[in-house]
């Protein structure tokens, strides 16, 4: 490596360090702490157990942050140290030094961007997804399962564990809808960028004419919440229908109507599981999907109240197409958000999706959103 391309990544760098400081928060993640730190060193902060925790993990959260920050910095200045020592005395061996720790700085500077990109309050939890076809019946029903293959793939490259939770097979191939929990540190802070609607446009397989076929289906994402969520369900505001199950589970599972679906009357929302041997292991899942939808409604109503209040003018809506899959006439995938793109369809259908969602959760992070 040449000197002066050591000299164009360390000013670059600083830049980077500069917006890192803006978009990470760091001045306001710092005194934050201080403030929890206080209220660690009060008399009772351990009488309940799971508020202590919970405070200690925000500030664990936030100390990795403001800390790798800090040794990041440390870094730079040790290698604008070396380079003009390198720069005044030509010699070889400060020279291999610098490249040896300029290699190692991108490598932690790197981590520290994926390190922001989730750092959300609930990117650590396990994800919930649904899939679910646009009109088109069986093409966008096809398109549904490709997806959810992907998604498989996806899941396997990551070792993330697929539960599937309902499952409702399609008319002729395909699948009418799923419903899979994703378990894995940081699932939803990555499965979040696959909301909204997948556009594929193809040679369609169930045309005899071989004509092109562009379908439509959804994915939905939200936080699996755990126990500490606490969202209020009244008896009378949910009705709870119980069938027999139609997906994989056994003999068992199918001679027993086993499966439940919730419907939440007031917002209309309905969940469904089926994975489970007993109704009542699967009402209690489905109760969990219910509040985790619920709360985050709850969060997206706020953060549209914000937007509103910011003066925000671009609408959040089911219908907003995120990802064109175009197989013909050309091949070609491009993420509509952060114009991230990639000429191999077949790649991406089989799981390679990283590239996206960072370049994704990059685009917001210089936007200044938040999930």
């Amino acid at each position: 490596m040449e000197l002066y391309e050591i000299k164009n990544g360390l000013d670059q760098a600083h830049l980077l360090i500069k917006e890192f400081y803006i978009s990470a928060r760091i001045e306001e993640k710092l005194r934050e702490i201080d403030g929890l730190e206080h209220q660690t060193l009060q008399d009772g902060f351990w009488d309940d157990a799971n508020h202590a925790k919970n405070i200690y993990d925000q500030l664990n959260g936030m100390k990795k942050i403001t800390d790798e920050y800090t040794r990041l910095n440390q870094m730079l200045s040790s290698l604008d140290e070396t380079y003009i020592l390198v720069k005044e005395t030509d010699d070889q061996e400060f020279m291999q030094v610098l490249e040896s720790d300029y290699e190692e700085f991108k490598k932690a500077l790197d981590e520290y961007e994926k390190l922001l990109l989730l750092s959300h309050e609930h990117d650590h939890l396990n994800a919930i997804v649904e899939i679910h076809p646009g009109a088109g019946g069986t093409e966008s029903q096809d398109w549904a399962e490709m997806l959810f293959r992907m998604y498989q793939r996806y899941c396997d490259k990551k070792d993330y564990k697929i539960e599937v939770l309902d499952y409702l097979d399609g008319d002729v191939a395909g699948i009418k809808s799923v419903t899979f929990l994703v378990k894995g540190y940081n699932a939803y802070g990555h499965l979040k960028a696959e909301k909204g609607v997948h556009r594929l446009v193809r040679i369609s397989p169930f045309d005899s004419s071989k004509r092109r076929h562009t379908s439509f289906a959804s994915v939905d994402v939200i936080p699996e919440f755990n126990d500490q969520v606490e969202i209020e369900i009244r008896s009378e505001d949910i009705r709870i229908d119980t069938y027999r199950a139609s997906g994989a589970g056994g003999q068992h599972i199918n001679k027993t109507d086993s499966a439940v679906r919730i419907t939440h009357l007031p917002t209309g929302i309905v969940v469904t599981c089926q994975s489970q041997r007993s109704q009542i292991q699967n009402r209690e899942q489905a109760m969990l999907m219910l509040k985790s939808k619920l709360y985050q409604l709850m969060l997206e109503k706020q953060a549209k109240e914000l937007k509103e209040i910011q003066g925000e003018q671009k609408e959040i809506a089911w219908g907003s197409q995120i990802r064109s899959y175009v197989l013909h006439p050309y091949s070609l995938v491009k993420d509509v958000r952060s114009q991230y793109e990639s000429n191999n369809p077949k790649d991406v259908l089989d799981g390679n999706l990283d590239p996206f969602i960072y370049a994704y959760l990059k685009s917001e992070l210089k936007e200044g959103k938040d999930d």
